[in-house]
């Protein structure tokens, strides 16, 4: 596939510096013909993206412990950086519903009222469910509102291979708005840290995190579609569909538990992921799963460090394939993509947690 460089005005923008960092070498970007990235804000640790009402865009982080504000204009560019959630453990997930904001912060599900009225004078959290599982180890967790109005919480395995309370780690669960009906939707799930669902069918589709140790290439992670709740993926007994757990796997089968329905590099840790809704990308693209990979830490050779594009034929995933790369350069990598998101206009936004970015994708045909 031809590939393009990112705008020369871009690059020169990036290279002016900003407020919030050192400048970014966009120019290693690379993407297909017709696209072009540049830098939207700075914005630290940025993980979770949620857009809400005026435009105002929501971005949670990993370490900062911060939750961000930044204002989009009607051409959505950025104005200034607000902080408006301090002091928080992991507050990764952010979701948007009726007017709040509402944030994942470890052990506590928190709701900001009001948030778009208050972003100068942001108001205190009101606690939504304060009784999730608080170990740190994949306790960071994505969050968003499903079709049928229950906001969806995953709460990862508290390990990298054990086997837990499958009603309480290593699962999605689900809870009424105001924190209500608590369930369990899937389970199997090691750590998930992105799910949408289809735009025709509403069914949940989300991506998983391989086990470690096992060696560079097993087993994947994963791309997963549930269409119903009740199922499970798999962990800690089955990977990737077909590679038993050499601790666990000897007491349930492979055959047993639903496989993923895209394998996905191994180790490229997939976080967030989206479908394509908008209409400024080709119409190829259209309801199509862009997916952020933050990137391996433990193969001998880094892979992931991109955004990718799954296709489907149906419910059926039919390519993986890169769409944005050029943050890994080498072994080394001066970002890592952690979130994507469509924006009303049609360009994708992608978060960086290690570069402290949020960048825009735009089409223009040629």
């Amino acid at each position: 596939m031809p590939l393009t460089k990112v705008l020369l005005s871009t690059v020169l923008a990036a290279f002016v510096g900003h407020a919030h960092g050192a400048a970014l070498p966009l120019d290693q970007l690379r993407l297909p013909q017709g696209f072009s990235i540049e830098l939207l804000a700075r914005v630290p640790n940025a993980r979770q993206m949620a857009l809400g009402d005026g435009r105002v865009l929501y971005v949670g982080s990993m370490h900062e412990g911060k939750v961000h504000a930044v204002e989009l204009d009607d051409h959505y560019r950025a104005g200034p950086l607000r902080v408006i959630a301090k002091g928080l453990e992991l507050p990764v997930g952010v979701a948007y519903r009726d007017g709040s904001l509402y944030v994942s912060a470890l052990n506590r599900i928190l709701r900001f009222d009001n948030i778009g009225q208050r972003l100068a004078n942001p108001p205190p959290p009101v606690v939504v469910n304060g009784d999730l599982p608080s170990e740190r180890h994949h306790g960071w967790k994505f969050i968003a509102f499903g079709p049928d109005g229950w906001l969806y919480v995953p709460v990862g395995a508290p390990c990298n291979i054990c086997e837990p309370n499958p009603d309480r780690y290593a699962a999605i669960l689900r809870m009424k708005p105001a924190g209500s009906q608590l369930q369990t939707f899937a389970r199997g799930v090691r750590n998930s840290v992105g799910f949408d669902w289809h735009p025709l069918t509403h069914e949940l589709w989300f991506t998983d995190n391989g086990r470690d140790l096992l060696g560079d290439d097993a087993p994947p992670d994963e791309l997963n579609h549930a269409p119903r709740a009740g199922m499970h993926f798999g962990y800690p007994y089955c990977h990737g569909g077909s590679l038993p757990d050499p601790e666990y796997g000897k007491t349930h089968a492979c055959s047993e538990f639903t496989g993923p329905a895209q394998a996905l590099g191994p180790h490229v840790a997939a976080l967030g992921m989206r479908f394509y809704t908008g209409t400024q990308f080709p119409p190829t693209y259209r309801g199509q799963i862009f997916i952020a990979e933050h990137g391996s830490w433990n193969r001998s050779k880094k892979i992931g460090y991109r955004v990718a594009v799954v296709r489907l034929e149906g419910q059926r995933a039919v390519s993986y394939e890169p769409f944005v790369t050029g943050w890994l350069q080498g072994e080394s990598a001066w970002g890592r993509p952690a979130d994507v998101l469509v924006l009303p206009d049609g360009s994708l936004l992608i978060s960086d947690d290690h570069a402290g970015a949020i960048y825009r994708v735009r089409y223009e045909a040629q």
